[in-house]
C-alpha cells in the first residue's frame, strides 16, 4: 500500500511539473497582439504528427488578417500533401484583458485563450473529417512569438483525454497592408462549398 501512495505522489508531481502556465511568459517579449501579427499576409508550413510521433501528412497554409480594433477576420487556406485543399475563416476577439474568443466553421462552440508576453495558449474542439463521418476533438494550442515577423505554433489534438496527434506550425508575416480580398477569391475558387 506505501508503494502505491508514493508511486501516485511521484506521478503527481510529475505531472503537474509538465503542465504550464501562460502567464509564465509576461515577460516574454516581443509582446504577441493577434491583430497586429495576423494583420495583412502570411504564409505557414507545418506537419502533423499521429499519436505514435509520426508524421502523417505536411501542408502550407496562406493566410490573411483584416481587423478593427479588437475583432479581426482570419482567413486561411491549407494546402494537403495528400492531395487535400481546405479553408478556415476565424472571427476573433482580442481584449484589452490580453483574452482571446473566436468561432470558425469548424470549430464547435467558441474557443477560448489568453494572451501573455510573446505567447497565446487557447483550447478549443475542432470538428474533423473522418472515415466518411466527424470526429470531434480538443485542441490546445500554444504560439509564441519569435520575431515581429516569425510565429510557432504548435497544437495537440486529443480524443478521450488522450492526446492523437500533435501539429507544428511556423508562420511567417508577409505584407501587413495587403488586403484580404484575394485570397477570399481564391478560397471561393478553390474550396467552392466554403
Amino acid at each position: 500500500m506505501w508503494k502505491k501512495t508514493r508511486l501516485a505522489a511521484l506521478l503527481s508531481l510529475l505531472l503537474s511539473g509538465c503542465s504550464q502556465s501562460v502567464s509564465e511568459y509576461q515577460n516574454e517579449t516581443p509582446e504577441l497582439k493577434l491583430n497586429q501579427f495576423f494583420q495583412g499576409t502570411a504564409k505557414a508550413w507545418g506537419v502533423l504528427h499521429n499519436w505514435q510521433g509520426k508524421q502523417s501528412v505536411r501542408f502550407s497554409a496562406e493566410l490573411c488578417g483584416e481587423w478593427q480594433g479588437g475583432q479581426g477576420n482570419l482567413y486561411e487556406l491549407f494546402y494537403f500533401s495528400d492531395g487535400r485543399i481546405e479553408q478556415r475563416h476565424w472571427q476573433l476577439q482580442q481584449q484589452s484583458d490580453g483574452s482571446v474568443s473566436g468561432t470558425a466553421g469548424d470549430v464547435v462552440g467558441q474557443a477560448t485563450g489568453q494572451l501573455a508576453g510573446n505567447a497565446l495558449y487557447w483550447q478549443y474542439t475542432l470538428r474533423l473529417p473522418y472515415d466518411g463521418d466527424t470526429l470531434d476533438v480538443a485542441v490546445k494550442d500554444w504560439m509564441y512569438l519569435i520575431d515581429d515577423d516569425n510565429l510557432i505554433n504548435r497544437s495537440t489534438l486529443h480524443k478521450f483525454g488522450l492526446q492523437v496527434a500533435e501539429l507544428t506550425l511556423s508562420i511567417q508575416r508577409q505584407d501587413t497592408n495587403a488586403s484580404c480580398v484575394a485570397l477570399q477569391q481564391k478560397i471561393q475558387q478553390q474550396v467552392p462549398q466554403s
